[in-house]
């Protein structure tokens, strides 16, 4: 959820902090690797007041240590980010201080080369054959400053299975600000979420990054996005996606290594950022996005045909002030957006908040339009009080005039950024009348539920069952559920359970069918995957989970070679499309 990282840059001009004097810029470590792969940190102080032990016991050790000659340039701007960081905008709050932000789990690895995996428990389905990539925020350098979850580098976390046998690889999606701070051996971007806390912050900070591309340091036009949040196969491109830049291709080798391919702008017709969660029709083969922005239009919506061809935006003027807008569903004659309580705010900023916040006086809105409009000209919107989305799970439509859109609601939105472990999302059904506009929600769960996912091949169509994450408290997963929706409007659908145990919290679960290419096989005919850390043996798991049977049973457990951070989204990609890449 890099979300509003673009919008932030083309307003301010600049990024975010640099690092404060918690961690040593010029000692960096240097792990060995493959040919041409090197991975430059700053190391970790060994002083026990620096940061909580649990990020000094679940980072690894540094192995060699070299110093790195910073530039004159270079050297100077630090200084600056470091009279910031220290003086003018410190780390005060938990959710942009390192030392909570970055404790136990969340703290960062570094890359890890393909490392065979042991299969500890049953054995891995053949329709696993492929590999399993999840996506997430791992700090190139640990933060001098303040540093907030979504601030973190991209990194991959694949499971290579073939015929029974697993291989783990972690790998940076190599972006341009990857790059460039690898070379300069110091972090040049800012950090767009938590660097922008109060006008005397966003100035000083906007001044120093105005003087970084003064000098040659970076160019913005070349990307400043992270490419953080999640992963799209599409027209035999494996892409992975952040908010706040284009996508980057990348590719796995025969040996289950991760390779960077570049930024991919769809042969030049794709020029601006789009959304991390884009939607693909299982039947017909397209695929449609959006992006949003702090600049009329907020919302423009865009599609991709079966052969991946970028087709012309629709600008959608009707929404008339910028949202926070992750994510968005589809049917099989519609796009539905949400308009939530959270965007830009400005106002807050200038009293030393975050411009982006909660608006509790602007009531949400469900927009739908059709998918193959060519302007906004058909656009309905539809006033949904206290309805605040950020995933969204599917929708269909029902009859003539009606559209069925299930997604969870944030009961407190005014935490989805600095208090995460207070959020409630309830999963919610709601049925939006067309003709008459009379928009109708039951909550078909009680649980804290987040990450859900359905069998792909039912996107923008009538499904039965959705995979949901328990949040305990997020952005932790304790367990999953499985949840049918023909259970009832106004009782609890939850028909399965699967938690993962005291101290073991996992991510968001992903559906992979038993037999894709059988159109009669039952919907839930398949297995739930997801990687599980355990905190106390320090020990991370890839787990497969039978969703058809009443218990989410496990018929298969890979014991991981090193621990793997929580993240964000993940795909599972078949051998057989691996060979396309």
């Amino acid at each position: 959820m890099e979300a509003f990282s673009s919008s932030l840059f083309s307003t301010f001009h600049h990024p975010k902090p640099i690092l404060s004097p918690l961690f040593n810029v010029s000692s960096v470590r240097i792990e060995e690797k493959p040919p041409n792969t090197k991975i430059l940190k700053p190391s970790i102080p060994e002083s026990p007041t620096a940061i909580p032990s649990s990020v000094r016991k679940l980072s690894p050790a540094a192995t060699v240590t070299k110093p790195v000659e910073p530039s004159l340039p270079n050297t100077i701007f630090n200084a600056f980010d470091d009279l910031i960081n220290n003086f003018i905008d410190p780390p005060l709050r938990p959710s942009v201080d390192p030392k909570f932000v970055l404790s136990d789990n969340f703290a960062p690895v570094d890359e890890l080369p393909p490392t065979n995996c042991q299969v500890t428990e049953g054995q891995i389905p053949p329709c696993l054959d492929g590999a399993y990539i999840r996506n997430g925020p791992n700090p190139q350098y640990l933060p001098r400053g303040p540093y907030h979850l979504f601030d973190g580098d991209g990194m991959l976390h694949s499971l290579r299975i073939t015929g029974g046998r697993a291989t783990l690889c972690s790998r940076y999606v190599k972006t341009y600000k990857y790059n460039i701070e690898l070379n300069a051996g110091s972090p040049i971007l800012p950090n767009v979420f938590s660097g922008f806390h109060g006008v005397t912050a966003t100035v000083a900070r906007g001044a120093v990054t105005a003087a970084r591309v003064l000098a040659g340091q970076f160019n913005p036009a070349n990307g400043i996005g992270l490419a953080n949040t999640s992963l799209f196969f599409f027209a035999n491109k494996l892409l992975a996606l952040g908010e706040s830049d284009l996508p980057y291709a990348v590719r796995l080798t025969p040996d289950g290594d991760i390779e960077t391919v570049g930024r991919y702008d769809f042969e030049g017709k794709l020029f601006m950022s789009m959304t991390a969660h884009p939607k693909i029709d299982a039947e017909t083969g397209e695929a449609f996005a959006f992006r949003y922005g702090p600049m009329p239009p907020f919302l423009t919506f865009f599609r991709f045909d079966s052969n991946g061809s970028k087709q012309p935006d629709v600008p959608v003027f009707s929404m008339l002030s910028p949202s926070f807008l992750h994510d968005f569903a589809i049917t099989k004659k519609y796009a539905i957006f949400s308009e939530i309580q959270l965007g830009m705010n400005p106002i807050e900023m200038i009293g030393g908040g975050s411009p982006v916040g909660s608006n509790p006086g602007k009531v949400p809105r469900i927009g739908v339009i059709p998918r193959y409009a060519k302007d906004e000209s058909e656009m309905k919107w539809f006033e949904v009080p206290g309805f605040n989305i950020v995933h969204a799970i599917n929708a269909w439509d029902e009859g003539e005039d009606e559209i069925v859109l299930i997604a969870p609601n944030i009961l407190s939105v005014e935490h989805t950024l600095e208090r995460m472990e207070l959020i409630h999302a309830s999963v919610e059904k709601v049925r939006i009348d067309l003709k008459t506009g009379f928009v109708s929600r039951f909550p078909v769960s009680a649980r804290n539920l987040d990450f859900a996912v359905i069998n792909p091949a039912f996107t923008g169509k009538k499904n039965r069952y959705v995979y949901a994450a328990v949040g305990d408290p997020m952005p932790k997963i304790s367990g999953v559920v499985k949840l049918d929706l023909l259970g009832g409007e106004r009782k609890d659908c939850t028909v399965s359970c699967r938690m993962y145990g005291e101290g073991c919290y996992g991510g968001e679960p992903f559906f992979v069918a038993r037999e894709p290419e059988n159109s009669n096989a039952d919907e839930d005919d398949g297995y739930l995957v997801s990687y599980v850390h355990d905190e106390k043996s320090g020990e991370s798991r890839f787990l497969v989970m039978d969703a058809k049977s009443p218990s989410l049973d496990i018929v298969a457990a890979v014991k991981l070679p090193r621990r793997v951070p929580y993240g964000f989204h993940g795909i599972f990609v078949r051998d057989s499309d691996l060979k396309k890449l």
